[in-house]
């Protein structure tokens, strides 16, 4: 189980260095009810990433990848994933603003500063199970856990372990502000603004390093 762990944490990592998931949170720390409005987002994100992992693991235990066996499958998706990933990492480095341009935001956060607690639970939900990033690199994940043969209940520790990692940098804004209080504002703008303004560059990197673990994941298993 230390094996799996040890490479799970990689992705859970990719998942809670994403600038945008923490922009939201961020922004909803600036809302009428922002402590309810964040701690509904948290919670739906929590909901969404762990929803997409357990669904891909238990697929992946049932699952024959390829007729030459769910080894050889399982590496064969690890490369396509991998190739994908850097796909994308040129896309969003090509798509980067250039110096002095405003970074652009996605249009599910217009309006985003009159959310209710529901509305940000829900949100919450989508971004952490339907982003396409969090499924690439839960996918990732399910496949090193489903491949291992561990039991249910070590399959859900694990699970657990990478949730938790996940989600660290969602939660990073509420802790913040439930220790400062009013003094955490102009930390939060701070973050928001250096976050929105290398959102590109961040994904590019994360995506360019961890198609090149899965490529060599890969090659390794196949």
């Amino acid at each position: 189980m230390h094996g799996v762990i040890g490479d799970i944490l990689p992705f859970a990592l990719a998942v809670t260095i994403s600038p945008i998931p923490i922009v939201a949170e961020i922004l909803l720390l600036f809302t009428k009810k922002p402590v309810a409005n964040a701690t509904a987002y948290l919670i739906g994100f929590v909901v969404g990433v762990a929803a997409v992992l357990s669904i891909l693991v238990a697929v992946g235990g049932h699952v024959h990848l390829t007729s030459s066996g769910p080894s050889h499958g399982a590496a064969v998706l690890r490369m396509v994933l991998g190739a994908a990933l850097i796909v994308a990492a040129v896309r969003r480095f090509r798509g980067r603003p250039e110096h002095g341009e405003d970074a652009p935001v996605p249009k599910w956060m217009d309006g985003i500063t009159g959310f209710t607690p529901g509305r940000s639970l829900g949100v919450g939900v989508v971004v952490g199970a339907v982003n396409p990033k969090n499924i690439v690199v839960g996918l990732a994940a399910a496949l090193s856990i489903a491949s291992a043969g561990l039991s249910t209940g070590q399959q859900a520790v694990v699970v657990v372990i990478y949730v938790v990692i996940a989600v660290l940098g969602v939660a990073a804004p509420l802790v913040v502000t439930m220790a400062l209080g009013k003094k955490s504002a102009d930390v939060l703008e701070h973050w928001k603004t250096t976050l929105t303004r290398n959102n590109a560059v961040v994904m590019a990197v994360l995506f360019l390093i961890f198609g090149v673990i899965l490529i060599g994941k890969g090659i390794t298993a196949g």
